[in-house]
């Protein structure tokens, strides 16, 4: 009895051991295992029917490209992403049920959704509102004592109130006027015409008054753009017309010096506010010497010339005259074309054709080719990120089904399209697009470098501030393809659908 009990014993100890020894061998290896690969989250939206998905399998062909991540070499750092408060946009989230009102609110600025962190909006009315009006409509107002934003308190305040609510970080909010009320301009109309100059310091009174206005409805503002689109538009809504040098005088000699006399000399203040083509006469203009560049803090683009063409040596040009400026987008949209409904294919296809096909001469036709709206996004952004632009902001948030309100019929697309009628809300592939960006490039991460050896693949990557990583790749074309992301001797093979973009965030 007594030997059957040591046998036994034994055996249990010899089992024990053998099952110890196993299992510290196969931890072993998977520790191995796990440290041999990069640590990566993969998240992708696709023509097939993706929209911000996690890929839980990353099972990967054995044929790869290479993207390989240089975390030691850094370019800009990147103030947001996001889009723009308008009156239209406002107006219809007060004409949805309150749950959906709130979804969309949630979608664009809380954590779980784009987190969207920096936001626009008009000074005055523009093409989005649903009528024309001024802050100071009271003519020879000189010091602006009726100054008042009663037209932007049952729409739009509310609005940006609610998205601040929603959201945990926090967005900068910029605001650009499209025109001076008509009293203080040289044709004495909305649309077109100069500002008098004998108007100059009543005009900067009135950036310094909108500020002090909204800080009162507790919302603050983070800076300005001097005017939209400088250029004009055609003369058909709303605008001012400056030259490069009109503007930069305005701005050296009244509006900087107004805000500063009204403590408000942090307010960032961005020129220009149009097309990247002119970019090169515009800062040189801004940038002449140490005093205006005491005064501007960076410069506002807009994409209407071409949403194919990226115009990188203008933005290279752009941040070589002043590394240490911003350099924004502040706007883009599919423009002139009514949105299509429910139908997430179209966004894909590039029947959805650029306005401009429509209109530009055969010689800029190739400025304005048939391109799908998704790519038009996902492209523009990668190379504005790849060329010095710190911020990428979209405009109207929300439209209708027509692609309005707007009280000249100039109708767009924008990422979520409601129909207030029956109460339903579309978020458009436009809006995962964007989240691709805002959510995982967080404020103040840093562009770092990177080499890819596929064409065919438009790549960018940022650092947050966390220290994770966030690298993102569009696959235009029609076939899947496979790349090995590699940093600091690890590694990982990913697999990118057709006609997608991923956000690959390594932690």
């Amino acid at each position: 009895m007594k030997k059957t009990n040591i046998q036994y014993y034994f055996s249990f100890f010899m089992a024990l051991t053998l099952l110890l020894m196993v299992s510290c061998k196969t931890q072993k290896e998977d520790s191995v295992n796990d440290n041999s690969e990069l640590d990566i989250q993969v998240f992708e939206t696709s023509r097939s029917g993706n929209k911000l998905t996690k890929l839980d399998s990353l099972v990967a062909e054995s044929k790869a490209s290479i993207i390989s991540i240089d975390t030691s070499k850094t370019y800009q750092t990147f103030t947001g992403f996001g889009g723009a408060f308008t009156e239209s946009s406002a107006y219809l989230l007060n004409q949805l049920s309150a749950e959906n009102r709130d979804k969309i609110i949630k979608a664009y600025f809380s954590k779980d959704g784009a987190a969207y962190s920096l936001q626009r909006t008009h000074m005055n009315s523009c093409d989005f509102s649903l009528s024309q009006y001024s802050y100071a409509s009271v003519e020879d107002d000189m010091n602006l004592e009726h100054f008042s934003v009663a037209e932007d308190e049952p729409d739009l305040i509310p609005m940006i109130k609610d998205a601040m609510a929603a959201s945990e970080d926090g967005f900068k909010l910029f605001a650009s006027p499209w025109t001076a009320p008509p009293w203080m301009k040289d044709n004495n109309k909305w649309v077109g015409g100069k500002l008098k100059e004998d108007y100059y310091d009543t005009w900067a009174l009135f950036f310094s008054k909108y500020v002090d206005a909204y800080k009162e409805k507790g919302i603050d503002i983070w800076g300005f753009t001097v005017e939209n689109e400088p250029l004009g538009n055609s003369s058909n809504w709303e605008s001012m017309h400056y030259t490069p040098k009109e503007m930069t005088d305005f701005v050296v000699n009244h509006l900087g010096p107004q805000l500063e006399k009204d403590g408000k000399g942090d307010l960032v203040i961005l020129g220009y506010d149009q097309n990247r083509s002119h970019l090169k006469e515009w800062v040189d203009e801004m940038y002449r010497d140490e005093k205006s560049k005491q005064y501007f803090d960076g410069t506002a683009v807009h994409w209407y010339d071409s949403t194919f063409e990226i115009y990188a040596d203008d933005l290279q040009y752009a941040h070589d005259k002043a590394p240490d400026k911003l350099l924004i987008e502040t706007e883009g949209c599919i423009d002139a074309q009514v949105p299509v409904w429910q139908d997430d294919d179209w966004y894909w296809r590039k029947e959805a054709t650029d306005w401009g096909w429509d209109w530009a001469p055969e010689e800029d036709k190739h400025l304005h080719p048939k391109y799908s709206p998704a790519y038009r996004y996902a492209r523009d952004i990668i190379g504005c990120m790849n060329n010095w632009v710190d911020g990428w902001v979209d405009w109207n948030m929300v439209l209708d089904r027509q692609g309005g309100p707007n009280w000249f019929k100039n109708w767009c697309v924008a990422p979520v399209i409601v129909d207030p009628e029956a109460d339903e809300v579309y978020f458009t592939p436009l809006f995962y697009v964007m989240s691709h960006f805002s959510k995982y490039v967080r404020p103040g991460a840093k562009r770092i470098a990177f080499n890819h050896s596929d064409e065919d693949l438009q790549v960018t990557a940022a650092q947050n501030t966390d220290g994770s990583i966030a690298v993102i790749v569009f696959n235009p074309t029609e076939q899947k393809k496979t790349f090995e992301i590699t940093l600091d001797n690890l590694s990982r093979k990913v697999n990118i659908s057709a006609q997608a973009l991923q956000s690959i965030i390594i932690n």
